[in-house]
């Protein structure tokens, strides 16, 4: 069983940046994030594979998110950069593996989901 706490959120205007990170109890081999705007369904963001350092990122927010690990303390962090109005949302860190790595970024895919976390973008 992995419990999983995020961090980081808030408001911010077009162009800024914000700071989402998520503590893990137990054990797992991978963490990842997902976002979940009003009427969409949840969509993968960025995930990262602790044993060889590997990192995944949606089309949407390449070169813009960095997903980063420290592993002393089981957590990852989403640096989120040049934040657009349509990055708003609920985001949720997950962890575990139900899958395939080249699903990463499907929801069936994870085992266990944090509370989620609110991300506004003002234009």
């Amino acid at each position: 069983q992995v419990q999983l706490v995020e961090s980081g959120g808030g408001s911010v205007q077009a162009g800024g940046s914000l700071r989402l990170s998520c503590i893990a109890s137990g054990v797992t081999s991978r963490m990842g994030w997902f976002r979940e705007a009003p009427g969409k369904e949840r969509e993968g963001v960025a995930a990262l594979w602790f044993a060889y350092g590997r990192t995944a990122y949606s089309d949407a927010v390449v070169g813009r998110f960095t997903i980063s690990q420290d592993r002393a303390k089981k957590m990852v962090s989403l640096q989120m950069d040049n934040l657009k109005p349509e990055d708003t949302g609920i985001y949720y860190c997950a962890a575990g593996s139900m899958g395939y790595d080249q699903d990463w970024n499907s929801p069936p895919a994870w085992m266990y989901w944090g509370q989620g976390t609110q991300v506004t973008v003002s234009s």
